[in-house]
């Protein structure tokens, strides 16, 4: 290779670094970090690592045999790192409720006792003569698991190693889910219905009328997400301002309920995402030849069925795109229905700001992440799928 070459090379290489580097800090490092936290698991073996040796051939039907209890004893003694520590007994916690006070008092007596290795664990706390202490510890002590993404469908693991439905009471995520993908969709829907008639008004005009309408469609993206919520939880209100046109117009007689709902939540997010659905449109029709419309006409085509079978296949890569642009940053909501919605309104979102924040449980934050990528990623294979396809709707 040429002195000249290798020059050139690096320089593309040099043009293009920065991109690549922004890509690694702001998309590549995320998503790993995310995909690691949901199926890594090693608090509890980062403070217990003989325990993990020793557990390794107890096959967890009974109480484990005297090695597992000095091996414990031992970890327990010899656990500095009060961090980590109180890492794994949160973990542990989180699988049977009473681990916090019965490591506390196993770990002081473990540090007291001149011999670890022979440890009464049953006269510290009475709840070591329990099975169920001992396979919590022997679950948890693998590093890598998928209890966060089975926990994050309602999912489990019983004793044998099977995977089972959780009870009733503790299944939430997938109603959650379901709710998220129908606001979702209907978001959509609603965009779709308002954003293609305005992208073909838009079109269609000419001079300060598009100029006026496409600046209707940008302003809302130049102001921030929190203001427009903030808006329409004041106009949605029942003494808002939509409530008391409609009252003094004689429309209505009472307040609609139009806030704190599911009605508040799908209006509030259309006029949020509106914007990403007309533009894709738009950007399609604009560069279809003007006659088309006059020439099926000419044809013996009416109005309808012009536009079925003339404009709307036109149109449709443009309004596949804004279906998937909406949807995808529809299922990614949080503020939006936080303030405009009710307690059954709520999204997934709000539950992982609940784990990631209220609970610090990292991995059930990074479960449901990973299972909103994955329905992400299955919408966009599906989009490239069909967008390669020759038969189009009204063809």
């Amino acid at each position: 290779m040429s002195r000249a070459s290798v020059r050139d090379r690096s320089r593309a290489f040099a043009l293009v670094a920065p991109l690549v580097l922004f890509l690694a800090l702001f998309f590549v490092w995320p998503l790993w970090t995310m995909v690691t936290a949901s199926v890594v698991d090693d608090a509890v073996t980062k403070v217990l690592p003989r325990t993990a040796v020793a557990m390794a051939d107890w096959d967890g039907s009974d109480l484990p045999p005297p090695a597992v209890h000095g091996a414990l004893a031992e970890d327990l003694r010899t656990a500095q790192d009060q961090q980590a520590l109180g890492e794994a007994v949160r973990r542990l916690n989180s699988a049977v409720s009473g681990f916090r006070t019965l490591l506390t008092r196993t770990v002081t007596a473990a540090r007291e006792a001149p011999d670890p290795a022979a440890l009464d664990f049953a006269a510290v706390d009475p709840r070591w003569n329990e099975p169920r202490f001992w396979r919590a510890i022997k679950e948890a002590v693998p590093p890598y698991t998928d209890r966060n993404l089975l926990a994050a469908l309602d999912l489990r693991r019983d004793a044998g190693g099977s995977i089972v439905a959780e009870e009733p009471g503790a299944a939430a995520n997938r109603i959650i889910m379901l709710r998220t993908f129908v606001i979702a969709g209907s978001v959509t829907l609603a965009c779709a219905a308002i954003g293609l008639p305005y992208a073909m008004l838009a079109a269609a005009a000419g001079g300060v009328m598009r100029a006026l309408l496409l600046l209707a469609v940008l302003v809302p993206l130049w102001t921030s997400l929190l203001v427009r919520t903030a808006a329409w939880f004041i106009l949605l209100q029942q003494e808002g301002l939509i409530n008391r046109t409609l009252g003094s117009l004689g429309i209505i007689d009472a307040p609609l309920p139009l806030i704190f709902n599911r009605l508040g939540v799908i209006i509030a997010m259309t006029h949020v995402l509106l914007p990403f659905m007309v533009l894709p449109i738009y950007s399609v029709l604009i560069a279809v030849p003007r006659n088309l419309m006059p020439a099926a006409a000419s044809l013996g085509a009416g109005p309808i069925r012009a536009f079925w079978r003339v404009l709307l296949p036109l149109a449709m890569p443009g309004l596949m795109s804004g279906c998937l642009l909406v949807f995808m940053v529809a299922i990614g909501y949080y503020i939006t229905p936080a303030l405009v919605g009710g307690a059954n309104d709520q999204m997934i979102s709000s539950v992982i700001a609940f784990y990631a924040l209220g609970t610090a449980n990292w991995g059930m934050a990074g479960a449901l992440g990973l299972i909103l990528l994955a329905v992400t990623l299955l919408l966009y294979l599906v989009y490239g799928r069909l967008s390669r396809s020759p038969q189009l709707p009204g063809a």
